[in-house]
């Protein structure tokens, strides 16, 4: 017999498609890393703006689906008690379990990992122009 909380069925699949997204999280990272070193050494190669563009795009891309991934992880850790949903009551609930859950050793790794993504691709979004130069 379990015992606990039960969760709705909007919370389990959510936390179902967390499940799936944080099983992909290595893979995304080795992505992530493998756009990273192919953009580094074209430009370390001294290529033209025109072919840094895409390579930098998909720099960005790939460290977003790794956040994605991060973030889906950073929640599976958490628990199901931690996704918001229903009414006032329910929502503050919840919030308050991610703060309890936050405070976890197990948590910590995760919640890192996604600070560290979000701190390298808010770097390369500052470092270098992804979008065309407006012409005047």
């Amino acid at each position: 017999m379990v015992l606990g909380r039960k969760v709705s069925p909007e919370v389990a699949e959510r936390h179902a498609a967390d499940k799936e997204l944080a099983a992909g999280l290595r893979d995304r990272l080795a992505a992530a890393q493998d756009a990273e070193r192919e953009f580094h050494a074209a430009q370390v190669e001294g290529r033209s703006l025109d072919e840094l563009r895409p390579l930098a795009v998909a720099y960005d891309r790939a460290l977003y689906a790794a956040l994605l991934a991060a973030e889906a992880a950073q929640r599976v850790a958490m628990g199901p008690k931690t996704y918001e949903h229903g009414d006032a009551k329910e929502r503050r609930a919840a919030q308050i379990a991610a703060r309890k859950a936050r405070a976890k050793a197990s948590v910590r790794p995760y919640i890192n990992e996604v600070d560290r993504l979000r701190t390298m691709r808010e770097a390369h979004k500052l470092a270098v122009r992804t979008t065309p130069p407006a012409h005047v």
